[in-house]
């Protein structure tokens, strides 16, 4: 079982979403984020946060190899100096309420 988290910026959801649903992820956990970075200051001296999302999903590690590989090769994001970012990390051990949860079976 694998970990994917992507990071990408609110305009590039329907992307994303698309992205998932051609790969038939179905199961994931969406958030909104306040990402901050260089760039040129605004109007008070700062620069703006960005307005962005983080998705994590379990996958079995062949979906999980085939969402970030499609990530990797993704175009059209609407700022080419922010594009969707996915991590892809082992995941060593499970549980839900009461259970254990046996690798490769997802949690839903």
């Amino acid at each position: 079982m694998k970990l994917v988290i992507l990071m990408y910026l609110e305009d590039d959801s329907a992307l994303v979403e698309e992205l998932l649903a051609h790969h038939q992820v179905v199961a994931y956990s969406q958030l909104p984020v306040e990402g901050h970075g260089r760039g040129t200051a605004g109007w008070y001296g700062k620069v703006a946060p960005y307005r962005s999302r983080m998705l994590i999903s379990f996958l079995p590690a062949d979906k999980a190899d085939e969402l970030t590989s499609a990530i990797g090769q993704c175009q059209g994001c609407s700022d080419a100096s922010h594009p969707v970012h996915a991590w892809q990390m082992d995941v060593e051990k499970a549980v839900a309420s009461g259970r254990p949860i046996k690798m490769g079976e997802t949690t839903s």
